[in-house]
């Protein structure tokens, strides 16, 4: 039938719609996120997929399987919709990179494609994927063994200008290095203090002149989280927080231990003690499928999405990226505006995803995502290609 994606979408648009609206009005930061994984649960259990919840350990992530009964390929959309902090109204937490409307076009995507898959067989998934935006649960996901089954990923991100291709993302590492020293008065007697916070300040000088030796694409940012009690003590106790970010993990790795090195320095020129922690889990780089992201663009413009942007030149770290070293992936944007100068993860794209616009966008790309679910599963020439390009990735 012509346009089926079209029709069921049109008969679900009222749920997906507001379910990002609860979303959106009840935030929650990462693994906090109670209701708006139950809320998910909830839709998706009432259009009859089986929901494992919790799941993998994650009592805010979930699994929610459809299948057909027939044989076929297994496609897997994958739902986010942990909040920011700060980017409420009141201060609390708020939907600035608008996983209510990420994690919603998952479900209805999902969804669409179930009632498709009596006729095409096959299966599908929504995969609820918790706290994106810090220790994403798609790396513990990936290390035990959740897309094992899985012949390819989507997922669909909103963007504040356009609609883009999937592409890059970089890999990332979280390190804490901790310094102790020995306290003492600073004016009376500082020559009997080991001070913490010269070993912080010589730590981010090494690392300030390494930036020089580093590829262009590259980045090494963070903070002294804690820096002393007062002017007139030593201190004795001091905190780092560095993100080293590469655009592969190899490269990441390696300079991982160039920091580490500068974090050593530090603590030797200054008779400090150093302890290090990975305070927040890695991400890999993103592996974009070109293969599959060709099938995606290919069903944007079949369901209505004039033009489709090249990749964006600008990008962060993503927990997709571990998936899409085990799996098919595809990262892609969907845009919720049409202005550039709004950036994301701020009070503005927050509430982009309150307008109708979005809500449309959002209908469209969940219907492309189905579309593009359904060619695979019915098209084993097309998933074979996809296939092929993941087998030959170098890894």
């Amino acid at each position: 039938m012509a346009e089926w994606y079209k029709a069921i979408s049109d008969e679900i648009r009222g749920e997906i719609e507001a379910l990002s609206d609860a979303i959106f009005a009840h935030p929650e930061l990462g693994f906090d996120e109670f209701n708006s994984s139950k809320l998910h649960a909830e839709i998706l259990t009432k259009h009859g997929f089986k929901v494992q919840k919790p799941y993998l350990g994650f009592e805010t992530g979930y699994r929610a399987d459809f299948d057909s009964g027939k044989p076929g390929p297994r496609i897997c959309f994958m739902a986010e919709y942990d909040a920011l902090p700060g980017l409420g109204p009141d201060g609390g937490p708020g939907h600035g990179c608008g996983h209510n409307m990420l994690g919603s076009a998952s479900v209805a995507a999902g969804i669409i494609l179930s009632r498709k898959l009596p006729e095409i067989g096959g299966s599908v998934v929504v995969m609820g994927t918790p706290a994106e935006e810090t220790s994403g649960a798609k790396v513990n996901y990936t290390a035990d063994g959740a897309f094992s089954d899985i012949d390819a990923v989507i997922v669909d991100h909103p963007a504040s200008d356009a609609h883009h291709k999937s592409g890059r993302s970089l890999a990332l590492r979280a390190m804490m290095f901790i310094f102790d020293g020995k306290p003492a008065h600073a004016a009376s007697a500082p020559a009997q203090g080991i001070n913490a916070l010269d070993a912080c300040i010589i730590t981010d000088t090494a690392i300030g002149l390494l930036r020089q030796q580093t590829r262009d694409d590259a980045r090494i940012h963070g903070i002294i989280s804690e820096g002393g009690l007062a002017p007139n003590v030593i201190p004795d106790h001091c905190v780092m927080k560095f993100y080293v970010r590469a655009a592969d993990r190899i490269y990441r790795d390696e300079l991982m231990e160039r920091v580490i090195n500068c974090a050593k320095a530090g603590a030797l020129a200054t008779g400090c003690t150093l302890s290090m922690d990975e305070y927040e889990l890695g991400y890999d780089d993103l592996k974009t499928n070109e293969s599959l992201s060709a099938l995606f663009t290919e069903c944007l413009h079949t369901v209505g999405v004039e033009f489709v942007d090249e990749p964006r030149k600008t990008f962060g770290s993503v927990d997709a990226g571990n998936v899409s070293y085990v799996c098919p992936t595809i990262h892609p944007y969907f845009a919720i505006g049409n202005d550039p100068s709004i950036a994301a993860h701020t009070r503005e794209f927050a509430a982009l995803t309150q307008t109708q616009f979005a809500k449309d966008s959002m209908m469209q790309a969940a219907q492309a995502m189905a579309l593009a679910g359904c060619r695979m599963i019915t098209e084993p020439e097309t998933l074979a290609k996809i296939r092929k390009e993941f087998d030959e990735m170098p890894k």
